[in-house]
């Protein structure tokens, strides 16, 4: 799958150069909502303990930047390949036995603060700057930790950081679409959704995948 994707975006690259149209550079910035769904609970089995029934998981909200290059084919389509810097994760509530701390909370929360670099390639439309979007990302994970926090009655009772970077796969690929819109002055704003196509463990043997939100503010030169 990986494989197919790079080559799939060499292609794409290759046939906007051919474009006429000036090539166009930009920045783009923003905010990610990210979570893994599938067995995202068992993913952390090296590191934690559950209490069953008592852990639930919610999203990581996180920051997203980089840039990126828009290829006209024509006056409404082009392809823009781009490169960012992607915080992603997700969080899980409850109680949870950290290993190693002998600490049990049922106020406990952990969260799973990964860095990843993402490489979409993306066919563009744009309609009177109304702009939609879609297609392949691959994703390198540059570091994954996992933090974790208890308190009670105000007072902090737990508050650690350990490395989880091997229990995931370094590599990931996923499908990305969006909306959104391009002003005159070359400012534009997006939303997407990244829908990975590849388990995230290490072991490929759970059924776990990252998922997530972005919404950004661009500028195109």
């Amino acid at each position: 799958m990986k494989n197919k994707i790079l080559l799939f975006s060499l292609l794409a690259i290759s046939t906007g150069s051919m474009a006429q149209s000036p090539i166009k550079f930009g920045v783009k910035a923003g905010m990610t909502v990210s979570t893994m769904q599938g067995d995202a609970v068992k993913s952390l089995n090296g590191l934690l303990d559950y209490t069953n029934g008592m852990v639930t998981t919610g999203s990581r909200t996180g920051f997203f930047g980089g840039v990126n290059a828009n290829i006209p084919m024509d006056n409404v389509l082009s392809i823009e390949p781009g490169i960012y810097f992607s915080q992603k994760g997700y969080e899980l509530k409850g109680a949870l036995n950290v290993k190693g701390l002998e600490f049990l909370g049922a106020n406990a929360k952990a969260q799973l603060q990964s860095q990843y670099i993402d490489i979409p390639v993306l066919l563009k439309a744009n309609i009177s700057g109304l702009q939609l979007f879609a297609g392949p990302q691959v994703s390198y994970l540059l570091k994954s930790d996992l933090r974790t926090t208890a308190g009670l009655l105000g007072i902090n009772l737990l508050n650690s950081k350990m490395d989880a970077t091997s229990q995931f796969n370094r590599w990931d690929a996923a499908l990305t679409g969006g909306v959104g819109y391009a002003f005159s002055n070359g400012l534009n704003v997006s939303a997407s959704y990244d829908y990975g196509l590849m388990k995230a463990d290490k072991g490929k043997s759970m059924d776990i995948y990252n998922r997530g939100f972005k919404v950004g503010l661009g500028i195109n030169f």
